[in-house]
């Protein structure tokens, strides 16, 4: 079992395309390569937090949506995802904030940045979505978002290996982001 994180995909959410420039001709091809690039990277059996802002839009379209993409999913909320979006059942839980230790590390978990978080300064590592790479990078401060990690989810090994921010990946969304200089 492998953990990855996420957030922002924005699945059935016209809006994203103008907000975001992202790189897609329409929405059925963000969604269709967003799920593609969900499922290559996640298999059956791992786990997921996505950190809000999973999608918009009619319930039973996007629980069919959850029901194929891969793994084992949690949520903390965003302030785009509708009631219904996590009512659904597709979830193993949802939640607004959550603390996880994974692999030695405190995880501070939340769809937004923090100024300051729990043990911030004990070394602990604030995960979140929200801001869609347009942050300046604090230490120990990691956005997960889809715009900064090629539209898929990613390792805690992966963030780890840019822990003072990531950058964007090229225009065409093709290929992992660009190593650090």
């Amino acid at each position: 079992m492998t953990l990855h994180f996420t957030s922002d995909s924005h699945f059935c959410d016209i809006r994203i395309l103008n907000l975001q420039k992202r790189p897609f001709a329409s929405l059925a091809a963000h969604d269709d390569q967003l799920e593609q690039r969900w499922n290559e990277t996640v298999k059956p059996g791992d786990d997921v937090w996505h950190l809000g802002d999973f999608a918009r839009g009619e319930p039973e379209k996007i629980a069919a949506l959850l029901s194929r993409l891969h793994g084992h999913k949690h949520l903390l909320i965003g302030n785009n995802d509708p009631a219904h979006t996590a009512q659904l059942p597709g979830w193993v839980d949802v939640q607004h904030y959550t603390e996880l230790e994974v692999a030695g590390h405190k995880l501070v978990l939340c769809h937004y940045p923090f100024r300051s978080w729990n043990g911030d300064r004990r070394g602990s590592i604030n995960l979140h979505g929200h801001s869609h790479g347009r942050l300046s990078p604090m230490a120990r401060q990691i956005d997960v978002g889809v715009d900064v990690w090629d539209f898929r989810p990613v390792t805690l090994d992966q963030l780890l290996a840019h822990p003072r921010g990531i950058p964007r990946p090229s225009p065409a969304a093709g290929g992992p982001p660009p190593e650090p200089a």
